[in-house]
């Protein structure tokens, strides 16, 4: 079984972010979809995993690269804030990309909201935000994706 936490948006806000790696335990790997406004480097030391981190809308000063190719324990993934792809209108764009780049699952923020969704055969995830949540409730969300050495994708959001 491999773990992986997934973030977004956490926008220099980052005492969630540490109490959630305290929660999780031992991961596979760490994946944030932008928006850390300055904390990136912070995280990757605090993660000891691999971490997968791309730049959000608001990571201005930010060497991370806009998106990223992967593969996560036999799936190829794209990793975006997803602000290029107009997440916040609908999931279409990004569905597009991932399906042309042959991955099958994207990861993706930008909305504050959480969102998991499979369509035609592609993952969408969000795993909404740790600072700024706007889903009902506004209740911090991270998302524990596992990939079984089977193949097989489960995943659970939580909420602080």
């Amino acid at each position: 079984m491999h773990k992986y936490l997934v973030v977004s948006d956490t926008h220099g806000h980052d005492d969630n972010f540490y109490t959630v790696l305290d929660l999780v335990g031992p991961l596979d790997g760490v994946i944030h979809c932008g928006d850390f406004e300055g904390s990136e480097g912070r995280f990757a030391l605090a993660a000891g995993c691999p971490v997968y981190f791309v730049a959000g809308n608001n990571d201005f000063f930010s060497d991370l690269n806009r998106e990223i190719e992967a593969e996560l324990a036999g799936h190829k993934v794209l990793i975006t804030h997803g602000h290029h792809y107009m997440v916040s209108m609908d999931l279409e764009n990004l569905r597009a990309e991932a399906a042309y780049r042959g991955a099958d699952i994207a990861f993706f923020g930008h909305t504050h909201k959480p969102v998991a969704k499979c369509i035609d055969g592609i993952w969408l995830f969000n795993p909404g935000s740790l600072s700024y949540p706007r889903q009902e409730g506004r209740r911090p969300s991270y998302m524990i994706l596992e990939i079984g050495d089977d193949g097989k994708i489960s995943y659970e959001f939580k909420y602080l």
